[in-house]
């Protein structure tokens, strides 16, 4: 999807009234006529659609980097404790339905819903060969926006096969997240069923992905049973594998690589400022994650965002070649190279080295912190053999055999060798999945909700209050532009 100019969507957008992302509310503004007359009449026409959907991937830079930063891995940081007021409240447990930012995922990923929704709409108007892999890919992309909606802020509105029109926020309901989960299953088998394991196009959804994703929502519902069968159907019967060094996968040349499973991809063609952040075709939060006022090589600076604490690096073993690859020790690295760089606001010596800024041309639009091309591995096939493992060991007939596997096998590649394989089983096995999980993940966003799918946030993040923050609040505004027909989350 590199290649594709994204941007080609927006004069489709403003006709059909989709570009809601800047908006008052989550809905998309009502169009003056129905469109149906006037698109959805050529092949192109549902290509270009699909692109617009794909789109809103971009915005998800906001979850991944706020994922990281509620949990136990990282503090906010920035240039004091007032830079981003939003950000610095999700790190202390602080932030409520007045927050802006979480009020830009709540916005951004229901204009992903009704960019997906809006094809799902048409999708019988009319027939052309390959018109069942679009409305798969479709189908997808609402599972994941829906997927990333309901692990932030558990009920939402539920639209299927039709667009939330300006209005009707006053008329539906915040949908259980039971039913959610529920659609976002159905979506997913559908797109399983209906895609191939290789696109010809990088960043195209794949039936490896829409299995994965499904896998992710079994074992964020405890389905282990389920979530077991359908990952190890992926691992089996998948084209997917481990790359072999690790150092490769978050560099450039590592895009798109045999362990990416799902990826979004970003680049350098659209600059966007401060006014329009989900604007940029780049990674905002490579930018926001760099190192402040960095000179000397291989890296760009950066806001000092999102760094990384103590124990996090000390959560990594011995011999674990995984560390300096996810973590950049500045101090040790401006010894080594001569570079000189600058400190913010909560400076721990540490940043999330997998998504800091590159080197990289001068051709960059706008500001380049806010252009950074580094595609975010949203799904990486050692995340697939984790889940498994942990299905395997959690599912009502545990194979704990077969969860060693694929623990071990992160493990012999995390370590070059086989002498650090865990033997043990049971809860103490599942202990060793989930450290597992969090050095060899650390860095991509997934560690708040992995605390909180398995009850330990609290005794992990501090703040966290037990009944309150498994999940985010509905942004004040929406409840107010839904007649307050809609109840908060609780204790907010």
């Amino acid at each position: 999807m590199k290649k594709i100019n994204i941007k080609i969507f927006m004069i489709l957008v403003l006709i059909a009234g989709l570009n809601q992302s800047c908006s008052d509310d989550f809905v998309d503004v009502k169009p003056t006529s129905d469109n149906s007359e006037d698109f959805f009449n050529s092949e192109q026409d549902y290509e270009n659609a699909l692109i617009g959907a794909y789109d809103l991937l971009q915005s998800t830079y906001l979850n991944v980097m706020l994922g990281e930063i509620a949990s136990d891995n990282t503090l906010a940081g920035g240039e004091s404790a007032t830079d981003v007021i939003g950000i610095q409240e999700v790190d202390d447990m602080i932030h409520t339905p007045l927050n802006a930012q979480l009020r830009d995922i709540w916005s951004w990923m229901f204009a992903g819903v009704n960019r997906a929704n809006y094809i799902l709409e048409f999708k019988d108007k009319i027939d052309f060969a390959g018109k069942n892999e679009i409305i798969a890919q479709a189908t997808f992309l609402r599972a994941y926006y829906y997927f990333e909606l309901v692990k932030w802020f558990g009920d939402v509105p539920l639209a299927v096969d039709k667009r939330i029109q300006f209005g009707e926020q006053f008329t539906i309901d915040r949908a259980p997240k039971a039913d959610v989960y529920a659609q976002i299953e159905l979506d997913l088998i559908y797109a399983a069923d209906n895609l191939p394991y290789v696109q010809s196009e990088p960043g195209r959804v794949t039936k490896g992905a829409a299995q994965a994703l499904l896998g992710k929502a079994y074992l964020y519902q405890n389905k282990f049973d389920e979530a077991a069968t359908v990952l190890e159907n992926l691992i089996v019967n998948g084209p997917y594998d481990l790359v072999s060094d690790y150092n490769t996968i978050f560099e450039e040349a590592g895009e798109n690589n045999i362990e990416s499973v799902f990826e979004v991809q970003y680049f350098d063609g659209q600059g966007a400022g401060f006014g329009c952040l989900q604007c940029s075709e780049g990674n905002v939060a490579v930018g926001f994650s760099g190192v402040r006022a960095y000179v000397g090589p291989d890296f760009t600076p950066g806001f000092s965002f999102n760094v990384p604490v103590q124990e996090v690096v000390d959560a990594f073993e011995n011999g674990d070649l995984r560390k300096d690859v996810a973590i950049l020790d500045i101090d040790a690295w401006a010894t080594a190279t001569g570079a000189t760089y600058g400190t913010g606001y909560e400076h721990t010596g540490y940043f999330n080295r997998k998504y800091i800024p590159r080197t990289r041309s001068t051709n960059a639009q706008g500001d380049r912190n806010l252009t950074n091309p580094n595609n975010y591995r949203a799904i990486r096939f050692a995340d697939v053999l984790l889940m498994a493992a942990e299905a395997f060991n959690k599912k009502s007939s545990p194979d704990d055999a077969k969860a060693r596997t694929y623990l071990n096998r992160v493990r012999a590649r995390a370590f070059g060798n086989t002498s650090n394989n865990i033997t043990s089983s049971g809860t103490t096995l599942y202990e060793s999945i989930l450290n597992e999980r969090r050095v060899e993940l650390v860095g991509e966003g997934h560690r708040f909700f992995d605390l909180v799918r398995t009850g330990r946030a609290a005794q992990e993040i501090n703040g966290f209050v037990t009944g309150k923050h498994e999940l985010f609040p509905i942004p004040a505004i929406e409840i107010q532009l839904a007649g307050n027909r809609w109840l908060q989350n609780p204790n907010y």
